[in-house]
């Protein structure tokens, strides 16, 4: 027996989400429509938390250092907005939230690449 709420979110959910974890340098590319024009804008940067596993509601955090500042933007996996994820990168880490990377500097900022 399933409810109407999970008959309504059904539709929105993706087909096949991506396999997406903390420590991947990703690009996500959303469109936007400014001015009457649909855009695409990405933003690229590392995954330093994943909410919510696979439900309707899972969201990312990722930053990005541009320019000595660090900028946040959190995402919901699920969105229509949300076109086309790539995984650039894969890094070792042993955290699935990684908080401590906003106040680190130096080596320490710095994660190991996956082989």
């Amino acid at each position: 027996m399933t409810n109407k709420a999970q008959i309504f979110n059904q539709q929105y959910l993706k087909k096949e989400p991506m396999e997406i974890r903390p420590g991947q340098q990703i690009k996500v590319y959303q469109k936007f429509i400014e001015g009457g024009k649909e855009k695409t804008h990405f933003f690229e940067g590392l995954v330093i938390a994943k909410k919510h596993g696979k439900e309707i509601g899972s969201t990312i955090t990722i930053r990005r250092m541009a320019a000595g500042v660090g900028t946040e933007i959190i995402l919901p996996l699920h969105s229509p907005l949300i076109t086309k994820i790539e995984i650039l990168r894969k890094n070792k880490v042993r955290k699935s939230k990684l908080y401590y990377l906003r106040g680190a500097k130096g080596k320490r900022a710095k994660l190991k690449e996956k082989k």
